[in-house]
């Protein structure tokens, strides 16, 4: 029995999430999950009814459930709003207070799709890439930080800082993950001119004495962004520092074509793990029914994955997103000449009618 929170938040947000609960909803019917969902509020639509990005409640039953699916925050309505009450301060907010420091990005080129990435079909067909991005610590949370003036002139000040056990733990989780995959892990670092990197490669190397069962490698961050592009496919998992996975991740979603299509987690280290697209909430496409709902639908199967250990299922979602791509179907952002257009409703129903076929 697991317990669940889901936060549609604002703009596509609700129509999205929408999709992934009726997927969540047929597996708990056909394969008796025991799956319990609860809904809170997160975001814009917090603050309008509470005064609040991040209620004192969403917490209090965050800490209660076993995992979150989230849709989207943020939109033109509340950017007037100071920066402490905008919505985008409520998904900073969860994320600090759950201690969600291991960010997963997948990049996953369904090949049905390839056509639609700026690459080669054949250096990106097949693409199956994880990173994993420490999202709490390094360069954007380093102290001392900062603008001040020294000899007279503006002097910018920020510090690339992490402990140990900071980076242990990210590496621990990679790990755990490539276990998952396909036992190959690439730390990436600048080990040759930051010490915090030499620190960094260290202690990669120490934790993988607990992981004998997986291959761990090194490349400098410089080498690995001309080898995501020129060789995508040679990565299994890549685990970075925040700074570099902020950038690295960003290039790899591109590979794919389409940010519509790609899910995210942000995992504490018991792997309790929110889940998300990386996508935004889109207001100026919401209510329309043409909104992608099919990165939400992934993120689904990554919470069956990564947090409730349920990885059958994770592959019939999968299996069921391939099947429809297969058959044509496409939402208005992946379409090309020649595909089945459909909404978000129909898109979500034709995943389930797969699942249950």
């Amino acid at each position: 029995m697991s317990k669940i929170l889901i936060l549609p938040g604002d703009g596509i947000g609700t129509e999205i999430v929408d999709q992934a609960v009726k997927v969540i909803n047929s597996l708990n019917s056909n394969h008796e999950m025991g799956m319990t969902l609860v809904n809170g509020l997160i975001g814009g639509i917090a603050y309008d009814e509470t005064g609040s990005p991040l209620p004192d409640e969403t917490i209090k039953t965050a800490k209660s459930c076993d995992s979150i699916l989230l849709g989207a925050v943020g939109g033109p309505k509340w950017e007037a709003l100071e920066r402490d009450l905008r919505p985008e301060r409520g998904l900073l907010g969860i994320r600090s207070e759950l201690d969600l420091f291991s960010n997963l990005r997948p990049a996953i080129l369904y090949p049905q799709l390839a056509s639609a990435s700026s690459l080669k079909t054949e250096i990106v067909s097949g693409l199956d890439l994880m990173i994993v991005r420490e999202l709490v610590g390094g360069i954007y949370f380093g102290k001392p930080r900062g603008i001040e003036i020294r000899d007279g002139e503006r002097f910018g000040i920020n510090s690339a800082t992490y402990y140990e056990s900071e980076i242990a733990r990210i590496g621990h989780s990679a790990f755990q993950i490539a276990q998952k995959r396909g036992k190959r892990i690439c730390s990436v670092d600048k080990a040759n001119v930051l010490e915090v990197c030499e620190l960094w490669r260290e202690v990669m190397e120490e934790v993988s004495v607990s992981y004998p069962d997986v291959a761990l490698s090194h490349m400098y961050v410089d080498n690995a962004a001309m080898q995501l592009v020129r060789d995508p496919k040679q990565f299994d998992v890549m685990v970075t520092s925040n700074l570099f996975g902020d950038v690295l991740s960003d290039c790899a979603a591109m590979l794919t074509g389409s940010i519509g299509m790609l899910p995210s987690a942000s995992l504490d280290k018991n792997n309790f793990g929110m889940y998300e697209p990386i996508h935004g909430s889109a207001p100026d496409i919401a209510g329309q029914d043409i909104a992608n709902p099919l990165a939400t639908i992934l993120s689904v199967s990554m919470m069956l994955r990564y947090s409730l250990n349920l990885e059958e299922l994770a592959d019939k979602i999968n299996s069921a997103v391939s099947v429809v791509l297969d058959k044509g179907y496409r939402t208005k952002d992946i379409a090309a000449a020649g595909d089945k257009i459909v909404g978000t409703e129909e898109m979500g129903d034709l995943i389930v009618e797969a699942l249950e076929s």
